[in-house]
């Protein structure tokens, strides 16, 4: 009898185990980032830092409206740099340029899919993307669900969702054939209420 119920627990939970979804992975997501309803008044983000590169630190400003327009804003040795897109067309003035550019077009797609605030997995469906539960793997020692979207236009994005926090820790894609890996912690909240990396 001891045999049949050990059987039956086990069983039990291999179908717990399969039985979990990409929408349920992706709903706790959205709670952890404080809900839908939360997330979809969200309008408007700006973010202020910067990177170093050949022993310079380059500050850096972000602004993003939602799906209307995203800005990227670079000084570098006292100059000004950018890069601007809006639904339609972005353009580009860079180290080298004696003028602004207008994009190309991968550069386009890759920069203005960043127009999205809410990120590519809140509202999926109805924005054209289709998502699948890969399985899960460790990133930086934790256990992560990889989750893989595929939007309208083709691109595929890996996001892994820690387990336990339900929160983002590594994305993955390819630009311009090269993988291009981001990684996330660190979440605080603003007084606002939203929660970034």
């Amino acid at each position: 009898m001891k045999k049949i119920a050990l059987l039956l627990f086990a069983a039990a939970a291999f179908i717990s185990v399969q039985a979990q979804t990409a929408d349920d992975v992706i709903n706790k997501y959205i709670e952890a980032m404080g809900g839908k309803e939360k997330l979809a008044t969200l309008k408007t983000v700006k973010m202020t830092g910067g990177m170093s590169a050949q022993g310079m630190d380059i500050p850096m400003v972000l602004t993003k409206s939602h799906m209307v327009g995203i800005r990227l804003d670079i000084e570098l040795m006292g100059q000004s740099y950018f890069q601007i897109a809006n639904a339609t067309k972005g353009q580009v003035y860079m180290p080298g340029m004696s003028e602004a550019q207008d994009m190309e077009e991968d550069m386009y797609k890759s920069f203005s899919s960043q127009m999205d605030v809410h990120g590519g997995l809140v509202n999926y469906k109805e924005k054209g993307s289709t998502v699948e539960l890969v399985g899960t793997e460790k990133v930086d020692g934790a256990e992560a669900y990889n989750i893989k979207l595929t939007n309208k236009g083709g691109k595929v994005i890996n996001y892994y969702i820690d387990k336990t926090t339900n929160r983002i820790v590594k994305s993955a894609s390819e630009m311009n054939g090269e993988k291009v890996e981001t990684s996330f912690s660190d979440y605080k909240q603003t007084p606002e209420g939203y929660w970034f990396p």
